[in-house]
């Protein structure tokens, strides 16, 4: 894909066979505005510490979701949620869990999720990787997911943080298809990962991934074995490579969450444009963005975590839209004037439509 915000939420129209027959005509009993659902414009937003994904339209307001907010860490909804995709009308969704003390329920030992999970409108588990409170790299099992893609062949990409790897998941029979990391293995050489945080897939076949804590993003082929072929660092500026992107134009988009930037590099890794998003007045000292996603409209859309918003910043790095209260962390049943925490937000309708072969 040469730019996952283009090709990340695919349009079906049938129903999605997995397993069992879905209906996707089932009672909206998510969504406050059914009439309102998945329509072009509308923000897609995982809101992570209040334990849900919720769609917005341009006003704020909720016109679906999944979760009942930051008391609910249930097996029916989702723990402490990190990516979203649209998939048709369907949902895609990684349950990251929460880090203990992070919340008031989960103050000991944390509050583990471990699933990626296709949601229906109605708010039905329809297909999972991965089991609710388990942790491991066993067959079905995950640690800590961050970050999902859906792919056009069909199969998953999970960006598997804590067990060091990225993998492909077959959906008919969820096995892994293609594996980037070793388990468990911290490292920096070949075959080897660093907390990573993102994987897209390439419109070249190769994927990119946000290599977290070795501060780059590379480019790998997506073959056995993989290599490098491309490595990315802001001529070794980056501090904590959150996400990254190919834009249209061939330069790469880095969320530099360490430094509170987001960064666009050209194919040599020279920086062409920058935006902090800490230098507003009350903002968090370090609120850590955690996406950065490129517009058809030319704009920047950034999950800016910790300073608990979601803002759209224009190419002259002035804030056209902006959703939550800067630095103050809350929960709004109805709308995103509150939110605790958004770990990534993209645009429904700004991209290109792929039908899966479900």
């Amino acid at each position: 894909m040469n730019t996952p915000h283009l090709t990340r939420f695919p349009r079906i129209t049938a129903s999605l066979l997995i397993g069992i027959a879905v209906v996707l005509s089932a009672a909206f009993s998510n969504a406050q505005s059914p009439d309102k659902f998945n329509q072009p414009g509308n923000i897609l937003i995982t809101d992570q510490f209040n334990n849900r994904v919720i769609e917005i339209d341009r006003n704020g307001n909720i016109v679906w979701q999944f979760g009942n907010g930051p008391d609910d860490i249930a097996a029916n909804a989702i723990v402490g949620t990190n990516d979203a995709e649209r998939v048709g009308n369907l949902t895609l969704m990684s349950g990251t869990g929460i880090p203990a003390g992070a919340m008031k329920n989960c103050k000991k030992s944390g509050c583990a999720d471990n699933r990626v999970l296709l949601v229906d409108p109605g708010g039905n588990i329809v297909w999972q990787y991965g089991q609710f409170k388990v942790t491991g790299f066993g067959p079905n099992q995950l640690n800590t997911p961050v970050q999902n893609t859906y792919l056009p062949n069909g199969n998953v990409l999970i960006t598997d943080q804590g067990n060091q790897r990225i993998i492909e998941v077959r959906h008919t029979d969820n096995s892994i298809v293609w594996q980037y990391g070793e388990n468990g293995v911290v490292g920096i050489g070949p075959n080897q990962l660093s907390n990573p945080n993102a994987a897209e897939l390439l419109a070249n076949g190769h994927i990119l991934i946000s290599d977290e804590n070795n501060n780059r993003a590379i480019e790998v082929t997506h073959t056995a074995p993989s290599e490098i072929v491309k490595t990315f660092t802001a001529q070794g500026t980056v501090s904590g490579v959150a996400f990254a992107s190919r834009l249209p134009n061939g330069n790469t988009l880095l969320t530099d969450s360490n430094n509170s930037r987001i960064v666009e590099v050209d194919p040599k890794d020279n920086p062409v444009w920058e935006y902090f998003t800490n230098t507003r007045p009350g903002s968090n000292p370090s609120p850590l963005p955690t996406r950065a996603v490129r517009l058809a409209n030319g704009n920047t859309l950034i999950s800016d975590q910790f300073n608990h918003q979601v803002i759209e910043v224009n190419p002259s790095m002035m804030i056209v839209t902006s959703y939550g209260v800067i630095n103050d962390p809350g929960f709004s049943p109805s709308t995103a004037i509150e939110m605790n925490g958004p770990y990534s937000a993209y645009v429904i309708g700004d991209y290109t439509g792929i039908t899966p072969p479900f």
